[in-house]
């Protein structure tokens, strides 16, 4: 794992970036303290299938109904 300070991450993420994706932790640093860290995503589960989930959720009846005073008032203030 290396610690780059935030210039030299933006100057060079290309390079940060073939780093991570081959395993590397880079910790990124401001005045010397850590503040964020790159890391490899997670490889996806598996292949996603159109229609998986169907039937997991039912839209209900009133889905597009206008909304109470109230709440309407809410989002206007």
């Amino acid at each position: 794992m290396i610690t780059v300070n935030i210039h030299e991450a933006k100057t060079h993420l290309s390079r940060l970036l073939r780093r991570v994706m081959s395993g590397e932790q880079v910790i990124i640093a401001r005045a010397g303290k850590p503040v964020g860290k790159l890391v490899p995503c997670d490889e996806p589960t598996g292949d996603r299938k159109p229609g998986q989930d169907r039937g997991s959720f039912e839209i209900p009846e009133d889905f597009d109904a206008e909304l109470p005073e109230e709440d309407l008032r809410e989002f206007q203030s």
